[in-house]
């Protein structure tokens, strides 16, 4: 299968159209795999923390896991202890561990028990953390992502089939672009993020990072891209604009790089968005070179940056996991082709980060739909920026 072809997206009939259809422009605020071996025992490990030791703090977060993953209940294991969520709040799912699931297990293995344990809990859960091996996508190598399923479970919301205009339209996000705090009672859905990485490791600095996450100052760096600047393109090149342009005039070191060369730095960032790949003068070796202060948040307008993390990896498109191993807290990617209209803000999600919203609010509000592609990966309760 061919990934995101910069021509196939220009192609599209999705681009500018479905932006000015959809009201974004200028806003701020296939074959299922093949089965598996049959699979061993599940893991035993203890997960969660005493309900006498449970943080008041993280009271509205429930961990998810896969049984059947050393890696995915070692992780759980970790961001519970250093949150203090307690056992009741964690969930051991009994599924695949690939990253791609058929869709009826999905449903049966990752949906079902994960509605009827949030139907449990006594006081709403709006934060849900999945963690490496439980699966990333449903059906096949183009198909949705299981957080975005599993984030708007209970809305009546259909996932988009073709990336028409009405198809998106009933597709929005009910909470992009809102400047109020994330409330699951109000906005009928969940907000969903994963620790995952090339390792076990990585995934666990991820919550490492988020408690040692402080206020910066900068620098944030927007790298523009000079084959980026028509249709839906261009759009996320204005809001880069606009996203710079913003955390200046608030007082933080921003670069916006308009060069004719991918950026690089040594130095390391608050924040970064990049075209990765899809920059004609894309230098690898810069990109997997980025580095990260505690608490840094990134977006790169990647089609499958999210498709796996797993090495070897298989695609030619560059992948969120070198930013997790290059230090970010925080990294929004795509399991298979999102298109320009689903791809982050970086006017809202700067915005919103900066001051005092957390990792999940700032990712999701400055994401336009639900149930698609999207995957965001952190700490949900990362907040740098929020006042004590």
């Amino acid at each position: 299968m061919q990934w995101c072809a910069p021509d196939a997206i220009r192609r599209s009939r999705v681009g500018a159209s479905a932006w000015v259809a959809l009201g974004l422009i200028g806003l701020i605020g296939g074959c299922a795999p093949p089965p598996k071996e049959p699979p061993g025992v599940l893991v035993q490990m203890q997960v969660g923390v005493a309900e006498a030791d449970a943080n008041p703090k993280a009271a509205n977060v429930a961990v998810v896991f896969n049984a059947r993953s050393e890696d995915s209940a070692a992780i759980a294991a970790h961001y519970s202890k250093a949150r203090a969520i307690p056992k009741s709040r964690t969930l051991a799912l009994d599924c695949t561990d690939d990253e791609t699931i058929p869709t009826q297990e999905y449903l049966d293995q990752i949906e079902a028990p994960v509605r009827r344990f949030l139907d449990s809990m006594r006081e709403p859960i709006d934060y849900v953390v999945l963690t490496k091996g439980v699966p990333l996508r449903l059906e096949n190598e183009g198909g949705y992502s299981v957080d975005g399923h599993l984030a708007a479970m209970r809305l009546p919301n259909p996932p988009i089939k073709t990336p028409e205009v009405e198809q998106i339209r009933r597709s929005i996000n009910p909470y992009f672009g809102k400047t109020e705090r994330f409330s699951a009672k109000k906005f009928g859905m969940v907000l969903v993020t994963r620790l995952d990485g090339w390792t076990r490791e990585d995934a666990i600095a991820l919550v490492d990072r988020s408690l040692a996450a402080e206020r910066h100052g900068g620098p944030f760096l927007f790298d523009l891209a000079e084959n980026r600047e028509t249709g839906g393109y261009g759009e996320l090149q204005k809001a880069m604009r606009r996203a710079a342009q913003m955390l200046e005039q608030r007082g933080f070191e921003v670069a916006l790089d308009t060069s004719s060369t991918f950026a690089e730095t040594s130095t390391p960032l608050a924040g970064y968005v990049t075209w990765g790949s899809n920059d004609g003068k894309f230098n690898p070796t810069a990109y997997a070179g980025m580095r990260f202060k505690p608490g840094a948040l990134v977006e790169t307008y990647v089609s499958t940056s999210g498709r796996t993390f797993r090495k070897p990896p298989w695609g030619d498109q560059s992948l969120v996991a070198d930013m997790v191993s290059g230090g970010a807290t925080g990294v929004k990617g795509y399991v298979s082709e999102p298109f320009t209209f689903a791809l982050c803000r970086p006017d809202v999600l700067f915005d919103r980060y900066t001051r005092g919203f957390n990792l999940a609010e700032s990712f999701y509000c400055a994401s336009p739909v639900i149930k698609w592609k999207d995957i965001v990966l952190g700490d949900p309760l990362c907040a740098p920026y929020a006042e004590d």
